[in-house]
């Protein structure tokens, strides 16, 4: 396997923590837009894979997210995540019907990617459940402060939730040169 096959799924977990904030109650509805706002923008940083046949591959990712127009909550999210050489475009779309989210990464859980099938958002941290046929999993993405997101992604494995991929993404500022007019 390609490791850009693997960053694929890897990314596409990755990508729900910018992607994604769930939640069940109807007035979450405003601070879920919040979030998703405080989340959009450009981040940048590296990942790599702690566990399975994979563990120790590093990869990094940049990704731009922009909330979704309208009440609802959501977002679309598109960049890449890069291996070594390989370079795999990401993109995700969620959006909020009714206080449910549902949306899916790359093509869902029927093509290459994953479809979300839960979550929840407290505030600065979101906790997702992850789906691709017979994989279950969650993703836990928490914003160490309005700059830094640190996500973990966990598979079920029998009854225990184990850790297999971990990402830090920064965000990134346009670099616009000021100066005068005279």
């Amino acid at each position: 396997m390609r490791p850009s096959l693997i960053v694929r799924g890897v990314a596409a977990s990755a990508l729900a923590a910018v992607a994604v904030g769930l939640a069940s109650p109807a007035h979450s509805g405003t601070r879920d837009k919040a979030f998703f706002e405080r989340v959009a923008g450009q981040w940048k940083g590296p990942g790599e894979i702690v566990a399975g046949k994979y563990k120790g591959t590093k990869f990094t990712c940049d990704l731009k997210g922009e909330p979704t127009s309208g009440r609802e909550a959501g977002i679309k999210l598109d960049g890449f995540c890069r291996v070594g050489v390989f370079k795999q475009p990401m993109s995700a779309m969620i959006t909020q019907k009714g206080g449910k989210y549902g949306g899916k990464f790359l093509d869902g859980a029927d093509g290459q990617g994953l479809d979300i099938v839960s979550g929840n958002v407290a505030n600065d941290k979101v906790v997702v459940g992850i789906n691709r046929k017979k994989l279950n999993g969650a993703m836990i993405a928490r914003l160490q402060d309005s700059e830094t997101m640190n996500i973990t992604i966990s598979v079920k494995v029998e009854d225990t939730m184990v850790p297999v991929i971990g990402v830090s993404l920064n965000r990134q500022m346009d670099n616009i040169a000021v100066g005068s007019i005279k």
